[in-house]
Formats: C-alpha cells, sequence, structure tokens
C-alpha cells in the first residue's frame, strides 16, 4: 500500500461500511468480552450475522432455504 493513496482510501472505505453496519443494527459499540480470543469468536460471530442479514435481504428467505437443503 506504500504510495499509493487511492488504494488505501478505497479499501478504507470498503472495510468501514460493513464495520459502521455492524456497529449501529447489532448495537456493538464496544467488545463484550475480553481477551484475543474471546474478541476474536465475537467479532466472528458479529460478521457471520451480518453476512446472513445481507444474504436474506438480498436473496429472500425461500432461495436461501432451498440453496442450504
Amino acid at each position: 500500500m506504500k504510495g499509493s493513496r487511492e488504494k488505501l482510501k478505497l479499501r478504507a472505505g470498503l472495510v468501514e461500511h460493513p464495520w459502521g453496519t455492524m456497529k449501529r443494527t447489532l448495537d456493538q459499540g464496544y467488545f463484550l468480552l475480553r481477551g484475543t480470543e474471546k474478541v476474536e469468536v465475537e467479532m466472528r460471530l458479529n460478521g457471520l450475522i451480518y453476512n446472513l442479514k445481507r444474504a436474506l435481504r438480498i436473496v429472500g428467505v425461500p432461495k436461501l432455504i432451498e440453496a442450504l437443503a
């Protein structure tokens, strides 16, 4: 990323949207657990919830159930 401000700005913008959405919709301003391993699990669960909510909105419940079957 050295010397490429445009790439850095693009990357920051791509990362900030999901993080901001998770903080706002899942009320995750702070981590509830302490310790690296516990925080990692909490973050992975938040990511899973975020992705499932997106899939439900994009594909819809019937198609998602069909794909999982």
